[in-house]
């Protein structure tokens, strides 16, 4: 492999762990990385590695991140080359792809006609299937009414899936039991589909049950040349996000990977697709293999495949993107080994995986043999609610899968995240558990409440206090205190009652939130920060136990608040577009 020379400044157009992974590798190249931020992020990590940074506007993304004018103004003060926008964002934006090109930019991703097609969930399906690529059994055109939706349901049999036809990473996406349903998932995949995709466009599929989700990797330059990567399992998900990638599946022969691979290979050259892309498919338990998107652009899990064949495949995105040729072929793929990435996000299993935003009060990383950590934050970070609760990627490598296996639960036990709840003991009792060690779909097991009580009932080398800068967690303070017994050394957490003028702020803050609700436990209140997305009730409304109130949007991911009881509505205090703090109250439930 040669070094070229391509670019000498490149901006991201992106934040956090993926904006220094990339910054990286530009660095390699001899290439200065320029950053973006917003005033939420003047303090983050990514801002300070890298040579220069601008300011796009205040936190939401809608007013930063998103706004591709102020991002392309960033990149002629800074007098970049080229932009690579990352993953999420503008990452996917065929517009925002030609006003870089129109700018006289270089952009780091695939030709803005592939983003469009495939950004179509609806069209990549008919282009795919006209390409004699396997689809899944459904529409290949939009839905537009929920009666269209139930015949669809009759015909192909339920459960189904209704789709946001722009969407991606579960956004937009409902499955879909029986006809009683699809009027409200209906609904709410067009309202999702509008709010993250701007495109409210729906479709229709049969649901595989418990299918495994096995991506390929492929790359492809201007020169006519597409090769895969071999293929990635994502199947631990959680409300369709994914948790753990591998590779290579556990469920995938070498007979299976030359096929699936080629049929990646055939898709990525059925829409003339350049730079590095993953095509994503179900694979049935019977061995059916279904196309399922393409995601044009890198993907958070792209580190496994990193590390099983050796490349580097931001490098490979900047080298094509300059017109240069791929330097390997096919046949020069090897997999070497097994890897596993386990995301962290800011989540709190304990509480329904709940967004846990604030500051991290302690941080280390784990290391040795095998071990990459790709992150986006420090001691002293403000995890912002306004983004997505993604801190870190854990990645290891071994040579095999129960290898690979036992090095992430060593890493994991090493990793330390103190201030914010995260998924570290989650995912410990997730690989300790037989679903996993032995290849399984671990279907149902991932939201299981037995899963998430053994994670809290393992023993950490890492503490997930809510703390503040001042040691104060709630009704506690914790400090870590080194003792020695026998000539044995400890390291001990010690939790202390909070000074008095903590506790009288506290009982203050309780009195006052518990204003105007009658009895206490009448009250519900929003278990998060967020915004309310949806109001579905009003003041006099009679709700039945488990109703849907309203659902707010957290770190990206919409969460229903649910009446705890039945009865009447009163006080309701909540309106859509309005920014809620964890705790205020949403409304009263009065019994009947």
């Amino acid at each position: 492999m040669r070094v070229v020379a391509v670019f000498s400044k490149v901006l991201v157009a992106n934040r956090g762990e993926i904006a220094i992974r990339i910054f990286r590798t530009l660095r390699e190249l001899a290439i200065s990385p320029v950053a973006v931020y917003s005033e939420a992020d003047r303090a983050s990590l990514h801002v300070r590695v890298a040579d220069e940074a601008f300011l796009l506007g205040p936190g939401p993304a809608a007013e930063s991140y998103l706004v591709q004018e102020r991002v392309l103004d960033a990149a002629r003060r800074a007098g970049a080359d080229a932009i690579h926008p990352g993953y999420g964002f503008l990452a996917e934006s065929a517009a925002f792809a030609r006003a870089v090109e129109e700018a006289g930019l270089v952009w780091i991703g695939p030709p803005p006609e592939a983003i469009e097609l495939m950004g179509s969930k609806v069209a990549a399906r008919e282009r795919m299937r006209v390409a004699g690529v396997p689809i899944i059994p459904g529409t290949t055109a939009a839905v537009s009414t929920a009666d269209e939706v139930r015949g669809l349901g009759d015909e192909l049999g339920w459960p189904i899936a209704i789709k946001a036809s722009a969407g991606g990473g579960g956004k937009g996406l409902k499955v879909v039991g029986s006809a009683g349903e699809v009027e409200r998932a209906f609904e709410s995949a067009q309202r999702e589909g509008e709010a993250y995709f701007a495109d409210s466009d729906v479709y229709v599929e049969r649901y595989l049950e418990d299918p495994r989700h096995v991506e390929v990797q492929v790359l492809a330059d201007a020169h006519g040349n597409v090769i895969h990567l071999g293929e990635r399992d994502c199947t631990i998900q959680r409300r369709h996000q994914k948790l753990v990638e591998e590779t290579p599946s556990p469920a995938v022969t070498a007979e299976l990977r030359e096929r699936i691979g080629q049929v990646a290979v055939d898709a990525a050259r059925a829409v003339g697709y350049r730079s590095a892309g993953t095509i994503e498919g179900l694979l049935s338990r019977e061995g059916e293999y279904f196309f399922l998107e393409m995601n044009t652009r890198l993907q958070v899990e792209h580190t496994v495949t990193e590390l099983v064949t050796g490349l580097d495949l931001v490098r490979e995105q900047v080298l094509i993107a300059a017109g240069e040729p791929l330097w390997l072929r096919q046949e020069d793929v090897r997999l070497t080994g097994h890897a596993i990435e386990c995301r962290i996000n800011a989540e709190d299993p304990s509480t329904g995986f709940l967004p846990s935003p604030g500051r991290i009060s302690g941080y280390r990383e784990p290391a040795g043999p095998g071990v990459r950590v790709d992150s986006g934050v420090e001691a002293g970070s403000e995890v912002a609610g306004l983004y997505d609760p993604l801190l870190a990627k854990l990645c290891v490598h071994g040579v095999d899968r129960e290898h690979a296996r036992r090095r992430m639960l060593r890493a994991l036990a090493e990793y330390r995240i103190e201030g914010v709840k995260t998924l570290l003991g989650f995912h410990r009792a997730l690989l300790e558990d037989p679903c996993f060690a032995q290849g399984g779909t671990c279907h149902g097991i991932v939201e299981s409440e037995d899963l998430a009580n053994r994670a809290e009932q393992l023993p950490h080398l890492t503490t997930n206090l809510q703390t503040s800068s001042d040691g104060t967690a709630g009704n506690t303070r914790a400090r870590v205190v080194q003792a020695e017994l026998d000539g044995r050394r400890y390291e001990l957490t010690l939790v202390l009652p909070e000074p008095p003028h903590a506790e009288l702020a506290r009982r203050r803050g309780e009195r006052a939130a518990g204003a105007g609700r009658g009895a206490g436990l009448e009250a519900v209140v929003s278990p998060m920060q967020g915004t309310i997305l949806t109001v579905e009730v009003a003041d006099g409304d009679t709700v039945v136990a488990g109703q849907v109130l309203c659902v707010v949007e957290a770190m990206k991911m919409e969460n229903e608040i649910t009446a705890h009881r039945a009865g009447r509505i009163s006080e309701l205090a909540v309106e859509r577009g309005q920014a809620v703090n964890a705790g205020e109250v949403i409304c009263v439930v009065r019994g009947e």
